[in-house]
């Protein structure tokens, strides 16, 4: 099974700019050693069940509190297949590969 979870996760009452919160998440997501992709408007990860990516979200949960974060709003999405890894990658190369088919 693949578990791809999009999310963003930041702190709404520490002014306009959050990357210091936002980055402490990323350390966290990377030191956990799940597959994940930084976007500019959220991060993707890649598990192989949902009770380890909601695992990760409740970890960068606990991240942002224990830096001080007094409300914090998140939006998940989710993309559960059985039978299938590393559609991290694979998903794009798919895109990548029919895009280099339309242009020939």
């Amino acid at each position: 099974m693949s578990v791809l979870l999009e999310f963003s996760m930041f702190p709404t009452d520490k002014g306009e700019s959050v990357s210091a919160y936002v980055s402490q998440v990323i350390k966290m997501i990377r030191e956990s050693g799940v597959a994940y992709q930084l976007t500019p408007m959220g991060t993707i990860i890649e598990t192989d069940d949902l009770e380890t990516a909601l695992g990760v979200v409740s970890r960068a949960q606990q991240v942002l509190d224990e830096a001080g974060c007094g409300r914090i709003y998140s939006s998940l999405k989710l993309d559960i297949r059985k039978g299938r890894d590393r559609r991290l990658a694979g998903k794009i190369a798919s895109i990548e590969e029919k895009i280099g088919e339309v242009s020939k």
